[in-house]
């Protein structure tokens, strides 16, 4: 690990802060916790040249403090647990919901579309977390764009040889512009209600 001091690089002990451990991400409780003990802490980040963007790694605080938020986790874990059961449960019914929704909004625009293939594509556009259009703002409203570009990835993958052109070789712009007549036909068979 290493400091940039005026544009220079600096060990952690040259930084003054040699004296801190690594808390590494993935435990909220302790790293805020461990955050509210330390008088010193440091967000720990690592560029990632493939997003090209900072991503967060952990944090650098005091020993001591450290130790008094594991005992303050400790107390109540328990508790925390329960309410991460409950959280889970109310999430997955809301993504229940959320992805029912999608699913009556692209047979709306589509009522051609089987019933079976909407819950499909609403239901793999909308997994939380997943970075899908779905899980988009424009999604989660449930604008007819994101909806749109739901479906026509659906097809795409499901309704085209767009797949084997990319496995073969073919470069993305060239295989959506190979398959875009597929694509169109299938959209406007299901626009069209047949």
């Amino acid at each position: 690990m290493l400091v940039l001091e005026e544009g220079a690089p600096r060990c952690l002990r040259c930084a003054d802060l040699g004296h801190l451990v690594f808390l590494p991400r993935g435990d909220t409780a302790l790293t805020r916790r461990s955050r509210e003990e330390s008088g010193l802490s440091v967000v720990v980040v690592r560029f990632n040249r493939r997003k090209g963007r900072y991503e967060r790694q952990g944090v650098l605080v005091e020993e001591a403090a450290l130790a008094r938020a594991e005992a303050r986790c400790l107390v109540d874990a328990e508790a925390r647990r329960r309410r991460r059961v409950r959280d889970a449960a109310r999430r997955a019914a809301q993504d229940v919901r959320f992805a029912d929704a999608f699913a009556r909004e692209i047979l709306r625009l589509f009522p051609g579309c089987p019933r079976e293939r909407a819950r499909e594509v609403a239901g793999h556009a909308s997994v939380r977390g997943s970075g899908r259009v779905g899980r988009s703002a424009a999604g989660r409203a449930l604008s007819e764009g994101a909806v749109i570009s739901a479906v026509v990835a659906s097809v795409r993958h499901m309704d085209t040889p767009y797949d084997r052109l990319l496995m073969s070789g073919v470069g993305r712009p060239e295989a959506r512009r190979r398959i875009a007549p597929l694509v169109e036909a299938v959209l406007d068979g299901w626009a069209g209600g047949g």
